[in-house]
């Protein structure tokens, strides 16, 4: 059950083996995190990642395999996290891949992309948050980015899923209002992890310890939407006002 400043005892974590996921579990352990269902494709990271749970301080810990690519298949995963949870706090959403430009000329590396960036995390959503609401409540941390906010021709094909995502997800949270389900909407920058390992730093990147942080001020502040870095917020806001022929021209 979640605490007054809402830690969680017991987690779902969808995208279990990612930089970004793994900070959060260790940040949640050091608080009050006790039981933990991670859920991955790859089952050599999602072992490592369960050792580095527990070496975290979390005692129980449980690994449950899926592929994002398999959209039909992502309400019966939920299901299965749960089943293996008991009771359940809070579910953690840190699942997507990255694209690259040459990917927009490739169909199916186009439909890999959406599917595992906004489909599947989308049927995970729906089937989490019905879940929580039979169970009377409980919080769900989706990790958006800011890629979504405003696409970039670089990466259009990431950036849309995530805007489709984005926009589900607050979606969501209005949905959910008054159910005793809350969702929280966190929108990073580009972060140091093994998915952008090679990329070039862009303004407003962040570290993984960083987003760590601001899921926990989140969840204790019930914010819907968590800008990582803070400043984010007001860059956004900017850069909605520059046209589009400036834009593209933008080098990041």
């Amino acid at each position: 059950m979640l605490d007054a400043s809402g830690r969680p005892e017991s987690a779902v974590v969808l995208g279990g083996t990612s930089d970004l996921a793994g900070a959060v579990v260790r940040a949640l352990a050091r608080r009050r995190l006790r039981a933990v269902v991670l859920a991955g494709r790859d089952e050599e990271r999602l072992a490592l990642a369960s050792r580095a749970a527990s070496d975290a301080g979390v005692a129980h810990v449980t690994t449950v395999h899926f592929d994002a690519r398999d959209v039909a298949g992502a309400a019966g995963v939920v299901d299965e996290c749960f089943a293996a949870a008991g009771a359940v706090d809070l579910v953690l959403l840190a699942v997507g891949v990255l694209s690259h430009q040459r990917d927009e000329l490739d169909p199916a590396r186009t439909a890999e992309v959406v599917a595992a960036t906004y489909s599947w995390p989308a049927v995970a959503l729906t089937r989490a948050a019905a879940r929580m609401r039979e169970q009377g409540g409980g919080r769900i941390v989706v990790l958006s980015s800011l890629a979504a906010l405003r696409v970039r021709r670089t990466n259009f094909v990431y950036g849309s899923a995530k805007s489709g995502l984005d926009a589900f997800s607050i979606g969501l949270a209005e949905a959910l209002r008054g159910t005793g389900v809350v969702v929280h909407v966190v929108r990073l920058g580009r972060v140091a992890t093994k998915m952008t390992e090679g990329l070039p730093l862009v303004p407003m990147s962040t570290t993984p310890g960083s987003v760590a942080d601001a899921v926990v001020a989140g969840l204790a502040s019930g914010a819907t939407v968590v800008w990582v870095p803070p400043i984010a917020r007001w860059a956004l806001a900017v850069a909605h006002l520059i046209p589009q022929p400036v834009w593209r021209r933008l080098p990041f």
